[in-house]
């Protein structure tokens, strides 16, 4: 089966091959669909009663609110990205008319966005309440769509997004689960340790080119897998993003953790005594044991370190 892109109302030359998580993957980060329609088209992969047309239209709209909140502006301040930005700040987390008095907000009983369905977009546009993935994303998909120069980038366990200037020049972070506010590289390092060798490496507080900001939108697929039990696919996606993003050390993590759980299903849970491994399946063991290995000792290389969860 093949879902279709379109890219600003027209049909896109690509598609991706939802049977195929490999190939579904690889055919979006090649693509040059836009940021919203890019994770759509995750949720749907992931979530196939995800209704992409009606949730396109109800971004469409708060673009259109956004546009008409920069109405009331001089016209020379409107047209500035500064002020675009501080609109659609001011839309998604001030309570107003442009929102029906429903301002977005951190879902602090769910930051991670842990919770089935929490991740998706639509979700968030429902509930008013987001997570680090939706957060940003939500932010980067209306940006877009308003002009804005904006990408990804990421801390430890954490997305956010990377505005620049078209004034100045000046490249900003906004902290979206935070009411976007404007946020210093030492912030994140205070909230959240990282290594030195991690912000050297391009693993954390980069800003991130358009494809690897698709990989970030892309990683849902590969958490999906993993928690789907489907290890070999998620090995598979998980060498398909570390080419679009090679620092992307979260990625080499999770496929070190498929690695294991191939092991710990086909090995470990078969035959609890090394003694017990079949002959013909000790060289398999073996392989697994050490893709594990290889997978971690590769994000340690980079900087990366198990984060603490608070």
């Amino acid at each position: 089966m093949l879902l279709s892109l379109t890219v600003g109302g027209t049909a896109a030359a690509d598609q991706l091959p939802v049977s195929n998580p490999a190939s579904f993957v690889r055919t979006l980060l090649e693509s040059e669909i836009d940021f919203a329609r890019a994770k759509l088209a995750v949720d749907k992969f992931i979530d196939p009663s995800v209704d992409e047309a009606a949730t396109l239209a109800e971004l469409d709209g708060m673009v259109a609110t956004v546009n008409k909140m920069l109405g009331t502006l001089p016209p020379e301040s409107a047209s500035t990205s500064m002020e675009k930005m501080k609109a659609l700040r001011t839309f998604l987390y001030e309570g107003g008319w442009w929102n029906n008095g429903r301002p977005f907000q951190y879902d602090l009983s769910d930051p991670y966005g842990q919770q089935p369905g929490a991740q998706r977009l639509s979700n968030y546009l429902v509930t008013r309440k987001g997570n680090c993935v939706s957060m940003p994303t939500l932010f980067l998909a209306l940006g877009e769509r308003l002009g804005l120069n904006l990408t990804l980038s990421t801390a430890p366990l954490h997305v956010f997004v990377k505005f620049t200037d078209e004034a100045t020049g000046k490249t900003w972070n906004l902290e979206t689960t935070s009411g976007g506010g404007l946020t210093r590289d030492d912030w994140y390092r205070q909230k959240v340790p990282m290594t030195d060798e991690a912000i050297a490496n391009g693993v954390y507080l980069k800003t991130l080119s358009r494809r690897e900001a698709l990989s970030i939108i892309a990683t849902s697929v590969l958490d999906n897998l993993i928690a789907t039990g489907r290890n070999e696919d998620a090995i598979a996606v998980a060498d398909v993003l570390i080419k679009a993003y090679p620092a992307n050390a979260y990625t080499l993590v999770k496929k070190g953790t498929a690695y294991y759980r191939l092991l710990d299903v086909n090995i470990i849970k078969k035959y609890p005594k090394q003694s017990d491994i079949p002959a013909e399946m000790i060289a398999y063991a073996n392989d697994l044991y050490r893709a594990n290995q290889d997978a971690f000792a590769k994000a340690e290389a980079l900087g990366w370190r198990e984060p603490k969860l608070n």
